[in-house]
């Protein structure tokens, strides 16, 4: 019977590389959760207001995305490279990049949820005698939640992989394996670093999902029912 070769070490795949460098991968990996988790949160207080702002006053709203639009249009690179000699190199230039792109995506998102409430729900909280802000706060943005929650799933998502950029500034968590994996024609670094931001966003996407469902518990009821 002939006897198999063995199989060549996939260059790509190299648990041995994981074991050994442990600790340069979990240090990039907190680095990385920590800018996605900080960005998003800043871009969240940030956006909230300026979303139900435009709504209330609605000729503000073309100012606000248009404004928003231009810095999600900026390549990163040059984002980066921009905010450099003023911010420096580091976490704060790679934050404020961050968050400049997620804007665009969540002051969308509450704008559109909070002006999707159906007018019905408004004229019965106006009929019990509900005020401008008791209706803002009390009726359209619970309802808006849904919608709202959507735009932070997707800015942080999307968070998620612009951080590895920062590595042109020094400081782009998972990006550093990959630019030290493609510098040094290392695959399994790139990969190793690919599959852990998969898994990041994945994470992320999931657990803000089932904080969702969490604040909406009325929109439970609603699914897999039909009308009779």
């Amino acid at each position: 019977m002939a006897v198999l070769a063995d199989a060549p070490p996939n260059p790509w795949f190299s648990w041995q590389y994981v074991t050994r460098n442990a600790d340069d991968i979990r240090q990039a990996l907190e680095q990385h959760v920590s800018l996605t988790l900080e960005a998003i949160a800043i871009a969240f207080v940030v956006a909230l207001p300026l979303g139900a702002l435009a709504h209330l006053r609605p000729r503000l709203a073309g100012p606000f995305l248009g404004t928003a639009g231009v810095l999600y249009t900026i390549p990163s690179l040059a984002l980066f490279a921009v905010l450099a000699p003023y911010t420096g190199i580091g976490r704060t230039t790679v934050l404020i990049g961050l968050v400049a792109y997620a804007l665009l995506v969540l002051v969308r998102n509450v704008l559109v949820g909070l002006q999707g409430v159906d007018p019905a729900v408004r004229d019965a909280a106006r009929g019990m005698g509900y005020g401008r802000a008791r209706l803002l706060f009390g009726v359209e943005l619970p309802q808006a939640v849904p919608t709202i929650v959507a735009g932070v799933r997707l800015a942080t998502v999307t968070t998620v992989a612009l951080v590895t950029v920062g590595v042109v500034v020094g400081y782009g968590g998972l990006g550093q394996l990959m630019f030290r994996g493609f510098r040094s024609d290392y695959h399994a670094e790139i990969m190793t670093a690919t599959v852990l931001c998969l898994v990041l966003a994945l994470v992320l996407d999931l657990t803000i999902a089932a904080i969702g469902r969490g604040l909406t518990p009325w929109t439970r009821g609603t699914r897999g029912t039909r009308p009779v």
